[in-house]
This record gives structure tokens, sequence and C-alpha cells, in this order.
């Protein structure tokens, strides 16, 4: 039997957990209605798995990726 994974409290939690300091920098800003991600990370599949990190935490909140990508 297999034991369901057990998903972050907060949108936050998922990146501070995350082994890549990367996506620890990373701001996490969340409301009833939405979470947005902010920072820079140094490239464009950083960015992606941060939004792909944080996506299960979501529930009904649409989710806003304003990470920037460039020299870090």
């Amino acid at each position: 039997m297999n034991a369901c994974p057990v998903l972050p409290a907060h949108p936050a939690e998922a990146l501070t957990a995350s082994p890549l300091p990367q996506l620890r920098r990373l701001v996490v800003t969340a409301t009833d209605h939405e979470v947005v991600i902010t920072g820079r990370v140094p490239t464009y599949y950083l960015k992606q798995l941060a939004q792909e990190t944080v996506r299960p935490t979501l529930g009904p909140r649409r989710l806003l990726n304003h990470v920037e990508v460039g020299g870090n």
C-alpha cells in the first residue's frame, strides 16, 4: 500500500523545502485568490520547476509566475 505524500500547508513551504538553493531564494506571496512567485533564477528550467513545485499547493487559487530569468 502506497502512502500519499504530505503536501505543504503553504505554497512558500514547497519552495523552502526544495533541495535547490535557487528555488529556496524565491519569494512566494499568497492570498485567498492567488499565489505569486517572484525572484530571479538563472534558467527557464528553474522558473518552470518553481511553478510546478508550488502548483500542488494552490487549491482553487490561480498562480502567477513573475520569476525573472537571467544572470544569478
